[in-house]
């Protein structure tokens, strides 16, 4: 079994997370990191490890410690990679990619690694399945979908933490212009465009 299946089943074990940050999403940002790594030629080792142990610790989003959740995924990860051998440089990267992946931190990554582990995390918020991750997390927090008076923020400022709808303006319809590597760009473009169609058509549905 290579390292990667060893770390990919660990993970699978301590991943309990809710839908949008659970086991598949963590193969999902995984799979996206596999083709910018290819396109991108980086280490693929040290990438996709990072991709792995992201999310090892997610506290909900209704937790005051939710913006620290990459931060103690990163201090998680260590011990893990030195079990596997993984050398003292070579923790540093990956700690520091995961560390620095979060959208709350704010950081642009200093490595390749990073740049992809957060490019990789960010298509997932977009497109088809970043829709069906709003709509889960609005859910769970029981938030409303939009609000009547200005459904899409046309004349107020985004407040996701009462309107659902309001995610996509106030993070993810940001996303696609602070992507790092050329192809993180590309497909960001393309989900993005996906976003855009849903919420053209959903203000046709709900001013009609």
């Amino acid at each position: 079994m290579s390292v990667l299946d060893s770390i990919k089943n660990e993970v699978k074990e301590m991943v309990d997370n809710d839908s949008a940050h659970d086991f598949q999403h963590v193969m999902r940002v995984y799979k996206n990191a596999q083709k910018l790594c290819k396109q991108e030629k980086a280490n693929k080792k040290l990438v996709l490890s990072a991709a792995l142990l992201h999310d090892i610790v997610s506290y909900p989003k209704s937790d005051k410690r939710s913006k620290n959740s990459s931060v103690e995924s990163a201090k998680k990860s260590k011990p893990l990679l030195e079990k596997y051998g993984f050398s003292k440089e070579e923790i540093v990267i990956v700690s520091e990619a995961i560390r620095d992946h979060s959208f709350s931190r704010n950081k642009i990554p200093a490595t390749l690694e990073g740049k992809i582990l957060q490019d990789a995390d960010r298509l997932d918020a977009l497109g088809a399945i970043g829709i069906a991750r709003v709509f889960a997390t609005g859910g769970s927090l029981k938030r409303s979908f939009y609000n009547t008076d200005d459904p899409f923020c046309q004349t107020r400022m985004p407040d996701d933490k009462t309107w659902t709808i309001d995610h996509f303006y106030q993070k993810l319809l940001k996303l696609e212009s602070l992507m790092n590597t050329k192809s993180g760009k590309i497909e960001a473009k393309k989900r993005t465009m996906v976003i855009k169609e849903f919420l053209k058509q959903l203000g046709k549905e709900i001013n009609s």
